[in-house]
């Protein structure tokens, strides 16, 4: 196991690419972590940089199709850090970015604290914990040239490929008893492109996914706060964008979300 030590020397090489719009092969041998726990140890070194609260976090890989393209076994959790919100319909800068597309997600605020304990969490327990649900951008990035072969322990240390979101109005229309699964999700790139998708692309439902991240931080001892925000995965294929772009996320009935890139 990584000491403490080498766990915030390994977040300090990474936050040092992401300050400086740089990228690495992959961590050095001797900082390298091997298991999900060693990413997870890395990752939570990433706060030490942000002087705002933690805004939330992302599930990262909720698709087979996903976790196969970034050769990973299973969905894996990112911090989302309160600077790199984007404001709805505001600009996003790729200059620096090594993916370059948008994910257009549902996002779920929690209004009850979750605490970790030896027991999982149900999808009731935890859907009754959620405030507001709202739609969700995600542009996310990495800091390795090549994340599809650095494994889940390194991307999971690379905060899982957490980078800039947008994060919609609160739905105001009676969502909790909705077929979220069936729920249809399209991303518009204006002049360009449609892209059509469901929530089932998430873990099979967005519930299922939020479950799984109270689950899994449950299990590293992180408790879920009031006000945080979740970010499920994206519910249609990764949108490829380059500047110039403009891209929205309309989930119908739960209202829409843009972003513009430059």
């Amino acid at each position: 196991m990584l000491d403490t030590e080498k766990a915030r020397a390994a977040s300090r090489l990474l936050v040092g690419h992401w300050d400086n719009g740089t990228r690495l092969d992959a961590i050095s041998e001797a900082l390298r972590p091997h298991t999900r726990a060693e990413g997870y140890a890395i990752q939570s070194h990433v706060m030490d940089r942000s002087a705002a609260p933690l805004f939330g976090w992302k599930i990262a890989a909720t698709s087979l199709a996903g976790q196969r393209h970034i050769n990973v076994d299973g969905p894996m959790a990112g911090r989302l850090l309160a600077e790199k919100a984007v404001e709805v319909g505001g600009a996003a800068s790729l200059a620096t970015s090594r993916m370059r597309v948008a994910e257009i997600e549902f996002a779920f605020r929690f209004g009850r604290e979750l605490q970790p304990r030896a027991q999982l969490y149900d999808i009731a327990e935890v859907m009754d914990a959620v405030a507001t649900l709202h739609p969700a951008i995600e542009i996310p990035d990495s800091r390795y040239d090549d994340f599809c072969t650095v494994g889940a322990a390194q991307l999971i240390a690379d905060n899982a490929c957490a980078n800039l979101f947008v994060i919609g109005e609160a739905v105001e229309d009676d969502w909790r008893d909705v077929d979220l699964a069936k729920h249809p999700v399209v991303g518009f790139v204006t002049g360009k492109s449609r892209h059509d998708g469901t929530g089932a692309a998430v873990l099979g439902d967005p519930r299922i996914a939020l479950a799984w991240i109270v689950n899994e931080l449950s299990g590293l001892g992180i408790a879920l706060r009031p006000g945080q925000v979740v970010i499920t995965g994206t519910c249609v294929t990764p949108i490829s964008v380059e500047p110039g772009d403009e891209v929205t996320g309309d989930l119908g009935r739960f209202g829409r979300v843009s972003v513009r890139f430059v």
